[in-house]
């Protein structure tokens, strides 16, 4: 019977992918219709619905994107020591819902309630999926890189139809109707897990069921009791964006406490140097978002104030652009890039994953240049070529592939199994940091704009992107120097 698969019946797959790929891919994808639906919508709404000023709007973004990363390893940890992957997952869409449900019945009104309710569902849902994607392959299993790829596509073709039409909704037909959409979609991904996790073996299930059953539920109804207790923290915390920044740096703090904690703990000097190895490359990945993830913050005003509805003689909403381009390209590009990772492979000219890494910073880079850039394209008024804004997403693509999907993939082949969870949390906390300084960025970009016309707004924007542009180029010539001392690090690991 199929519930009755074992570890090795899965991992023992024949083809490319196992079939149990097909059912998390679909899963994530519904879970990322909600998330970038979301995260497109979030400036825009708190500066037209909330009335907050440009720069608030953007700390407010980046507190809101920084917990949800952050529960994201907290969420980690849970599954890894108590609940395990499969109910850490059904309990986080649950929140999930009832957070998007609130927002719907009263956007004004209950915005921050929902933020909060969504905040923890995502932390006990998204890195769940992530870690079980790894266990469907073998520690020595070379493809497991494609499942991640191919694992990549599918979280972004939720965040293309889900970027779009969060966007379309709100800023066209009712903002209630936005948030009910991903409330309704967030189901959907869960009705599929119900119905496909039993393909999923072993993978997944509780870490305690050595203990008896009630000693075992006594410790998952904890789980679930703080987290909804917690809720009301949330609220406040990120309803002021100082608390954040206290709880973000208090997180750090512990998180590196306890991965040290974990690498000292470690038998061999040689997994000590991976794990080491591992964390220098969260840290780049931690300033690869602060930059990058302007775009659901200073970009998304941009997008607002500053652009034509003129894409290639089409007319659209340049938020919508702003929230789906980045996804498109990636389901456009992730093949496209995989197989020129394998053609290089066969001429034995394949960058190493550090190296690659490097090069995502330097079209991280000139993609900045481009927002930069489109100053000179402006009318008398301050509004520039939405054209020119689509190639810069193009281009920052490009960079993200050359790190997104490898960079998770390389943390679990340089991290003991026991120590997935913890990894895969601290990899979305970088994000989580990331989100915060790139909330900070942002909000230093538009300080100047309240009550500005468009063009000092173009200026100020426009200026700004060509600071971050210098900065992602000085990152990725540091780190591509670097590599020397880093692949020491790695003991061979590829």
């Amino acid at each position: 019977m199929e519930q009755n698969l074992t570890i090795e019946q899965i991992q023992n797959f024949k083809g490319k992918y196992p079939k149990q790929l097909w059912y998390l891919f679909i899963v994530e994808m519904w879970e990322r219709f909600c998330f970038y639906g979301m995260r497109g919508v979030l400036t825009v709404f708190m500066v037209d619905v909330l009335f907050l000023k440009d720069a608030q709007a953007n700390l407010q973004y980046g507190a809101i994107q920084a917990f949800v990363y952050a529960f994201t390893f907290i969420g980690g940890i849970f599954a890894d020591k108590i609940l395990g992957f499969k109910k850490s997952l059904f309990f986080g869409g649950i929140v999930m819902i009832l957070g998007n449900l609130l927002i719907a019945f009263s956007p004004q009104d209950m915005f921050y309630y929902g933020i909060a309710f969504s905040i923890i569902g995502t932390g006990f849902f998204k890195p769940n999926i992530s870690s079980m994607v790894g266990e469907l392959y073998h520690e020595k299993d070379n493809r497991r890189d494609a499942g991640y790829g191919m694992f990549y596509a599918g979280i972004n073709v939720g965040g293309l139809f889900g970027g779009a039409l969060c966007v379309y909704l709100g800023k066209y037909y009712s903002w209630s109707w936005c948030f009910l959409a991903a409330a309704i979609v967030m189901a959907l991904g869960l009705l599929t897990f119900l119905f496909t996790k039993k393909y999923l073996g072993p993978i997944g299930d509780s870490p305690l069921l050595n203990l008896s059953p009630s000693k075992r539920k006594l410790r998952e109804v904890a789980v679930y009791v703080g987290s909804i207790v917690s809720i009301p923290l949330i609220f406040l915390m990120v309803r002021n964006t100082d608390y954040t920044d206290y709880f973000m740096y208090t997180i750090g703090t512990i998180a590196i406490g306890y991965f040290l904690f974990e690498v000292v703990k470690l038998p061999e000097i040689s997994m000590k140097k991976k794990m080491i190895a591992a964390f220098l490359f969260i840290f780049f990945y931690f300033l690869f978002n602060a930059i990058y993830e302007q775009s659901g913050g200073s970009l998304s005003l941009f997008a607002k104030d500053n652009l034509n509805h003129n894409l290639l003689g089409l007319s659209i909403d340049p938020n919508i652009v702003n929230n789906s381009s980045n996804t498109l390209f990636v389901i456009i590009l992730s093949p496209i890039i995989g197989l020129i990772w394998l053609w290089m492979a066969k001429k034995k000219i394949e960058p190493n994953t550090l190296l690659k890494f490097g090069i995502g910073f330097l079209f991280l880079s000139a993609s900045f240049f481009l927002f930069y850039y489109t100053k000179f394209f402006a009318n008398v008024d301050g509004i520039t070529s939405l054209n020119v804004f689509t190639l810069a997403y193009f281009v920052t693509t490009i960079g993200e592939l050359c790190l997104g999907p490898i960079g998770m993939s390389i943390i679990t082949k340089l991290s003991p199994k026991r120590l997935f969870g913890m990894m895969m949390g601290l990899w979305f906390l970088a994000s989580a940091f990331g989100q915060l300084a790139a909330g900070k960025l942002g909000a230093e970009i538009s300080k100047s704009n309240e009550g500005a016309s468009l063009m000092t707004k173009l200026q100020s924007y426009t200026e700004g992107y060509y600071q971050l542009a210098i900065y992602s180029l000085v990152a990725g010539v540091i780190l591509i120097v670097s590599i020397p001392l880093i692949k020491k690090l790695m003991q061979g690991v590829k």
